[in-house]
């Protein structure tokens, strides 16, 4: 697996920061939305989820590849499917706001996943977290060992700082 970074920081209207990081696979968005929404396929890039999934419902989410492999209350902002998820919960780390959002063209589906205002402080870890977790998706769908972390932190933190510099020195408009 590749572990060079394609993600981009992205400073938004409120003054807040975006993490942003894309992906294409070759099939169909249903297939992909399956690999996103589907706690028995989630369970091999992310981790699992139980409960009773829908718009404004909490659902538990099992970090299967973080150390303790703990748990998290995370609540479903909103869901069409097969476009659009968008997720949020807070933890010890603090608040998470997140979005994958599927398009389907000649049956190449692409991903976009957005992490909302970002802490500009965990741009270093959080960066190189995500690119880890969507590389494993990739892996994941393919068939393939799933990647080292290690490949990821730290060897990816200096780019994500940089994008996150690059973009806090921008003057608005």
């Amino acid at each position: 697996m590749n572990s060079i970074p394609t993600g981009r920081v992205t400073k938004e209207a409120d003054g807040s920061y975006d993490l942003i990081l894309t992906r294409s696979f070759r099939a169909g968005i249903e297939d992909v939305w399956a690999s996103v929404t589907d706690p028995e396929r989630t369970a091999h890039w992310y981790g699992t989820w139980k409960g009773e999934a829908g718009p404004g419902k909490t659902i538990d989410v099992q970090m299967g590849f973080e150390e303790g492999a703990p748990w998290s209350a995370m609540t479903i902002d909103s869901c069409r499917e097969p476009q659009h998820l968008a997720l949020s919960a807070v933890d010890d780390y603090g608040a998470w706001h997140l979005e994958v959002n599927l398009t389907e063209n000649d049956g190449v589906t692409d991903l976009e996943f957005i992490q909302h205002r970002i802490d500009p402080g965990m741009v270093e870890s959080i960066g190189p977290g995500w690119e880890y977790y969507l590389d494993n998706l990739v892996a994941s769908r393919d068939e393939l060992p799933l990647p080292d972390f290690h490949d990821y932190y730290p060897s990816q933190s200096a780019y994500f700082v940089a994008q996150l510099e690059a973009v806090a020195g921008q003057s608005e408009t």
